[in-house]
Parts: C-alpha cells; sequence; structure tokens
C-alpha cells in the first residue's frame, strides 16, 4: 500500500513512509519552479519580491499523478482542497487511467479540503492504519472520519502573492503589508480560506491562534506547525500552546514551495487534532 500526496501536504521527512509526491508548480515570469526537492525556494522567494507581474500556481498533470502512484495496487491519494485548486479532479483523471492500466489496483482519493500540515496529519494517519493490517476500505473510511477532526489555521505576515495571482485586491494587500497586519484565519468546511482576524503585531497573532484552538476543543491531540522563515514565531507559538495545554504534542516543519508562496515570509501554518 502507498500514500500519495500532491506538494502541498509540505512533507519534509518521510523516509519512513511509502510516499509518492505530485509537484504543483509556481510559475513567475517564465519561471516554473517545481516543488519537489531539487526547488530552490530562496532564489523562487527572491523572484517573487522583485517581480511585478501577475503570479500562478498549476496543478500536478495526470501523468505526474501517475508516475507518483508508482507501481502499487492500493493506493491512497490525499489531494490539496479542491476549493481552491483543480489537483483534485487531475488525481481523479490519474486515478482512472491508473485502474485501467493496472489491473486489480484501486486508487482512493481523498479531498482534503485543506492543505500544508492537515494533509500531512491525515498522510501519517494513513500509515498508522496501514500498520494495522486493515483492509483498503476501512482505512479509506477511517480516513474519512479522521479528516472530521483535523483542522488547519493560519496567520499571514503578506498577502502580495494573493494579490499577485488575482485572489484579492492589490491596493488592500499594500495597505496589509504597510500596517504590518497579520492575517489569522483558518481552512473551513467548504475548502476555502476563511479570514478571522487583523492583528498587528506576531504577539497578537499567536495568542489568537491559541485562543482559536481553545475554541475549536484542542485537548493536547496532535499538531504540526510549519513556517516559512520564521523559526522564533513557530517556537514561541510552540511555547504558548504548552504553557496553554500543559503539552506541545507535535513537531515543527520548514514551508515547501508552494505553501511558501501562499504562506509567505514570516507566516505560519498549523494542523493538529481537535
Amino acid at each position: 500500500m502507498r500514500i500519495v500526496t500532491d506538494s502541498s501536504a509540505n512533507i519534509v521527512d518521510y523516509k519512513d513512509m511509502n510516499l509518492g509526491v505530485a509537484p504543483l508548480h509556481i510559475i513567475v515570469g517564465d519561471m516554473d519552479y517545481v516543488d519537489d526537492d531539487m526547488v530552490d525556494i530562496d532564489a523562487m522567494q527572491k523572484k517573487l519580491s522583485s517581480y511585478k507581474g501577475k503570479t500562478s500556481t498549476a496543478s500536478p498533470s495526470p501523468e505526474e499523478w501517475e508516475r507518483a502512484f508508482g507501481n502499487d495496487d492500493i493506493i491512497f491519494c490525499i489531494t490539496i482542497t479542491s476549493g481552491l485548486s483543480g489537483t483534485y479532479n487531475s488525481a481523479l483523471a490519474a486515478k482512472g487511467k491508473y485502474e485501467s492500466e493496472h489491473k486489480g489496483s484501486r486508487v482512493f482519493i481523498i479531498d482534503s479540503l485543506s492543505t500544508g500540515p492537515e494533509i500531512e496529519l491525515i498522510a501519517e494517519k494513513a500509515q498508522e492504519l496501514i500498520g494495522t493490517g486493515a483492509s483498503p476500505d476501512e482505512i479509506y473510511n477511517r480516513l474519512i472520519e479522521y479528516k472530521e477532526k483535523t483542522h488547519l489555521y493560519f496567520s499571514l505576515a503578506s498577502v502580495k502573492n494573493f494579490a499577485k495571482n488575482g485572489r484579492i485586491n492589490p491596493v488592500v494587500a499594500t495597505g496589509i503589508d504597510f500596517l504590518g497586519i497579520k492575517i489569522v484565519g483558518k481552512a473551513s468546511e467548504e475548502g476555502t480560506l476563511l479570514p478571522m482576524d487583523k492583528c498587528r503585531g506576531e504577539k497578537k497573532a499567536l495568542n489568537k491562534l491559541v485562543n482559536h484552538l481553545k475554541k475549536c476543543g484542542y485537548k493536547n491531540g496532535k499538531i504540526i506547525i510549519a513556517h516559512n522563515n520564521n523559526e522564533t514565531g513557530a517556537e514561541e507559538l510552540s511555547k504558548l500552546i504548552e504553557d496553554e495545554f500543559g503539552l506541545f504534542n507535535g513537531k515543527i516543519n520548514k514551508t515547501r514551495a508552494l505553501c511558501s508562496y501562499y504562506a509567505e515570509p514570516g507566516s505560519i501554518l498549523i494542523g493538529f487534532e481537535a
């Protein structure tokens, strides 16, 4: 059995997991940054900060999904939210072709309705369930149930790339950056990114995140923090969580390319079990 995600899952250490990753693409002018292990994220971010034109992202092609599937008979594929990307539909196309060419194989596709560390939690749960010897159908059903218990919150330090991508008004983005405002929000049940608070300064943003964890019913479940060049903020958040809940049951990762595009330098993402 194999676990497959797209690169928005932001999994940086998968040596103990039979994992395939289909890369998303970040398009900046004539540059196509493929979100794989070879991408130069620092160079990409420097290009993004100086480039004045429109930028965009692109889903993995069905062929890239098929390569990520490898040759396994049973595949659990977890995608970035279909509410923001065509990646889920691309995976569905790959599933049809793969199953027709690999008789007896089954590809289970799960729309995470999220991104980043929440997908990583689902992938880790899949790994755990595979280890129990459960049947493929049972694993799939339990992953769907588990997905209802996981959530994604975020603190965005900038929304310039959202503006360059045509998702928000550039004037609004400039104002947010000028005032030093951080946008605190979450992945909604519909799979969109939902802003909840505007905070001036990181300390307020981190405290808002902890307050939202409490409101969501967090009780020391697994938690993954991903940060874009903000290790200090991520460490501070982990300490706030430990102080509030008595334990930080998780880990801290850096963002890969796709997450670094939307969660710009200084931003933080949190995936957790409620």
